[in-house]
């Protein structure tokens, strides 16, 4: 492709070079792609994402269909959630009535809910059962590190608030679920597609070489 590039650009059509034009034929095959962050590698480093570049590089989930795709592509960024355990929610205030369609998908895929004061109260409201866990660490335990150390934790929730004191107690959760190789979710985008493929209860998705998904997506 470099070859052929360079010569485009001295003037030499793809035409001369022999190649025709035009896109690729359509294919019934879905790829989706997400970026790898290696956080666990840069010690200290929040794994929130700001506007700066953090990833390390990319991974891309390739099957028949959206659902079994995007399964691959979680799996492969690390950020599949098990088929049963418990989830740790903090949630911004803004982004708490956005939140509550995934927290209903959580209980409705019998996720034992852990939560934080004041996403705990909106979680009550909601009609759920949820375990209430402090995440001032500095006032004693058990605190929400202590939970995601102790094994009870398997998937995070954790959206971002500008409050000083908060924000600090955030990013020790991230660091903590980090360090012990947690899904942690600080964009609800991406939170929501993973709950929305563990509410599908099977990853019904296909293990095949690369020619042979070339030759069955043929429309």
């Amino acid at each position: 492709m470099v070859k052929v590039a360079v010569k485009v650009m001295l003037g030499q059509s793809l035409k001369e070079q022999g190649y025709e034009t035009g896109l690729c034929k359509r294919r019934r095959l879905v790829a989706i792609k997400a970026p790898v962050f290696s956080m666990s590698k840069l010690i200290g480093v929040d794994t929130h994402l700001g506007p700066e570049m953090k990833s390390t590089g990319e991974v891309m989930g390739i099957d028949y269909t959206f659902h079994a795709a995007l399964a691959k592509t979680l799996m492969a960024a690390g950020l599949m959630l098990p088929a049963q355990g418990g989830i740790l929610l903090s949630i911004a205030d803004r982004d708490k009535p956005e939140a509550m369609s995934i927290i209903r998908n959580l209980a409705a895929a019998n996720y034992k809910l852990y939560a934080t004061e004041g996403t705990a109260m909106m979680i009550s409201a909601m009609e759920l059962q949820v375990t209430t866990i402090t995440k001032k660490l500095s006032e004693g335990h058990p605190n929400v590190i202590d939970a995601i150390n102790g094994g009870l934790i398997n998937g995070i929730i954790n959206t971002i608030t500008s409050s000083g004191m908060v924000l600090r107690d955030g990013f020790y959760i991230r660091r903590a679920a980090t360090e012990k190789r947690i899904p942690c979710f600080t964009s609800l985008d991406t939170a929501r597609v993973a709950v929305e493929i563990l509410a599908r209860g099977k990853h019904d998705f296909h293990v095949q070489p690369l020619p042979e998904y070339r030759n069955r997506g043929q429309s």
